[in-house]
């Protein structure tokens, strides 16, 4: 490996599709959704800091860092939840390199798998661990009710994902690529039996959106009446800066995987072309305003009635999109 490819490698780590490109995006997300939510609600949302308050995700990141954090049992592990917060953020930025954003593209027969381990199963158990780490009766029982969500959130998710991958490489053995996918499966959506098939995931896909990121119906787990902040009441400052910012880009990259395995990213244009990246942008601002507005037309569920919502609109047509698809390739 010569200077140029570990150069290369280490501006798309660090940079661009990176940490910094992720770091960003995530906070604007975050910024996107609570300006669409205080539409909804008839109020103002973020407008002081920079230009329509768009910095403000960026100001309430730095002063939780500038903050002392809070440690109030003898037997919280402060390094340990940082740690593991840490972990999660890197395993986000190591997987974006698989999605076909940036010049660097690693790929492999198998890397679906991979991404899907380290974008969204370590993100989420590094959340649960961090929480652990500072244990309280509040956090037990937001990490429990957190858990039992993920039991049907994260099969479909993952079902959600697996479906276009192997639609669009089950021609070539043992492969399930992420980027391969990327390129074929707009032709997919040109057929009317996998177009129905990917419709059926992509509403399952959005339903699992929705519980990941802990959004009205599905916020159960850290419903601010009952159990103050669920698993992240015991956070405060450093902590509950990166917490956040674990949870923003774990939507964050959810969003993008949906907008590139499902949708095909820049078709009907080229990678890296303007229209490509026009259409991305399209795409996932659409699919933040679904998760916005979704989040504010309806109220929480109770844990068994989430868990119901999510079997019956969530794993229900994601259930019946594999079998018409092993229907489709098999019969």
């Amino acid at each position: 490996m010569d200077v140029s490819q570990v150069a290369l490698f280490l501006f798309s780590t660090l940079v661009f599709p990176g940490f910094l490109f992720i770091f960003t995006l995530s906070l604007f997300t975050q910024y996107l959704v609570r300006k669409i939510s205080a539409r909804y609600q008839k109020r103002m949302g973020p407008s002081y800091i920079g230009p329509y308050g768009v910095l403000q995700p960026f100001m309430d990141f730095w002063k939780l860092l500038r903050v002392k954090e809070v440690v109030r049992s003898r037997y919280s592990m402060q390094r340990v939840a940082e740690l593991t917060l840490l972990i999660g953020i890197a395993c986000i930025t190591g997987a974006i390199v698989l999605l076909p954003i940036g010049v660097l593209n690693i790929r492999g027969p198998l890397d679906y798998l991979v991404f899907f381990y380290m974008a969204s199963v370590m993100p989420i158990l590094m959340i649960v661990l961090a929480s652990l780490s500072m244990p309280g009766p509040y956090t037990s029982l937001g990490v429990s009710r957190l858990l039992s969500i993920l039991t049907i959130s994260e099969p479909v998710y993952f079902t959600g994902l697996f479906i276009p991958c192997f639609l669009a490489t089950y021609r070539d053995p043992l492969v399930l690529s992420v980027s391969m996918t990327s390129h074929r499966v707009m032709d997919l959506w040109l057929n009317p039996v996998a177009a129905l098939i990917l419709l059926l995931s992509l509403i399952a896909l959005v339903i699992s959106l929705q519980s990941k990121a802990m959004y009205p119906p599905f916020n159960i787990p850290e419903a601010e009446q009952e159990i103050i902040a669920g698993f992240e009441t015991e956070f405060s400052g450093p902590l509950l800066a990166l917490a956040s910012l674990l949870h923003d880009m774990d939507l964050t990259v959810s969003i993008l995987t949906v907008v590139y395995i499902v949708l095909g990213g820049p078709a009907p244009f080229q990678h890296s072309t303007l229209g490509g990246i026009l259409m991305v942008i399209l795409k996932y601002l659409v699919l933040v305003l679904v998760v916005a507005t979704i989040k504010n037309i309806f109220g929480r569920y109770r844990l068994e009635q989430a868990l119901m919502q999510l079997l019956k609109y969530g794993g229900i047509p994601v259930l019946i999109s594999v079998i018409l698809s092993l229907a489709w390739v098999y019969l």
